[in-house]
């Protein structure tokens, strides 16, 4: 690993936690935290709720003690509502803003966010430079390789931001139109490098020690950003962080390495949450902790009513 510099933002690993709705939460980044990452991003938050203040935001936005650095990913294409997000989060303790051009979700695209902006990249630089002059963080933005095939546009998307200032650009190596399914296009990603003197951070199906080295390798990018390869899978970073210092592959962790960090999980969640949500939060987690388990499909469906602490320590007993 090497060094990756994001404006006055000086990182050790270039490995990073991206953010992911409804997965990053405190709980799931300090995790995380314990198995390698150093920056880690909270969930992505719209910036129509942050300027609203709901309750529920300001739980996303919660950070523990030590926990940086720590970044934060805003959505939108309303400029009032962008304005109001920024001055509200300075309520908060970041080191790094990061706009979401990238996200493919039908209701995001629809309503001219996420993805939908890299169709309008005058109104995308528009707001950029808006960010830029009134955000006191180092500004990042998060784009795909285009809408579709037939309008791949990452280059010119990236040189675009990189005008306006931006300090790094994240990139998804798959097109709106491909959401999650599909080949990553490693070819285009070191495109945009190549175009760039800012920093490039990478992802798309870095769900192993392996297909992360395809990435830096195939691509020449400064960092990579892990989001579906750490589902029930936080162990993943010290697992990469391996294989690029020695080549070797880590054994995966047995059973019982499993089921213990699935009671420091469980536990953390009811610790931020309470009991109630907390253990409805865990349960999604249960089933990606468990994948490849023999005969789980009973204990996943048990997992799926549990209402109790007690409920989800028997449940996750019996996986041993």
């Amino acid at each position: 690993m090497s060094m990756l510099k994001i404006g006055k933002l000086k990182l050790k690993s270039n490995l990073i936690l991206s953010p992911m709705a409804g997965i990053t939460d405190l709980p799931f980044r300090m995790l995380c935290r314990r198995f390698g990452v150093e920056l880690a991003f909270v969930e992505m938050i719209n910036c129509r709720s942050v300027s609203h203040k709901s309750r529920r935001t300001q739980s996303m936005l919660s950070s523990g003690y030590k926990e940086r650095p720590l970044g934060v990913q805003i959505l939108g294409c309303e400029e009032k509502f962008i304005l109001k997000a920024l001055d509200a989060l300075n309520a908060y303790k970041f080191d790094i803003l990061d706009f979401n051009a990238a996200c493919p979700a039908k209701k995001v695209v629809r309503r001219g966010e996420g993805a939908g902006l890299l169709r309008e990249p005058k109104k995308l630089k528009k707001i950029l430079k808006l960010i830029i002059k009134n955000s006191w963080l180092p500004v990042t933005l998060k784009i795909r390789t285009g809408w579709d095939k037939d309008s791949v546009n990452a280059g010119d998307i990236a040189l675009l931001a990189q005008d306006c200032g931006v300090n790094a650009l994240f990139i998804h190596g798959r097109t709106k139109t491909q959401g999650y399914s599909g080949e990553v296009d490693y070819k285009i990603i070191k495109e945009v490098k190549k175009k760039l003197d800012i920093p490039l951070i990478a992802s798309g199906d870095i769900l192993s020690a392996l297909l992360a080295k395809k990435m830096f390798d195939e691509t020449g990018c400064d960092g990579i950003a892990v989001a579906r390869g750490a589902l029930g899978n936080p162990w993943i970073f010290k697992e990469i962080e391996e294989f690029l210092k020695t080549g070797k592959i880590m054994p995966k962790p047995g059973i019982n390495s499993i089921v213990k960090v699935m009671f420091e999980h469980l536990d953390a969640s009811i610790a931020f949450y309470g009991e109630r949500n907390g253990i409805v939060i865990f349960r999604k987690f249960f089933g990606w902790y468990t994948r490849g388990f023999r005969k789980i499909r009973p204990l996943r469906e048990k997992s799926s009513r549990a209402k109790t602490r007690e409920d989800l320590v028997r449940i996750i007993e019996q996986c041993k």
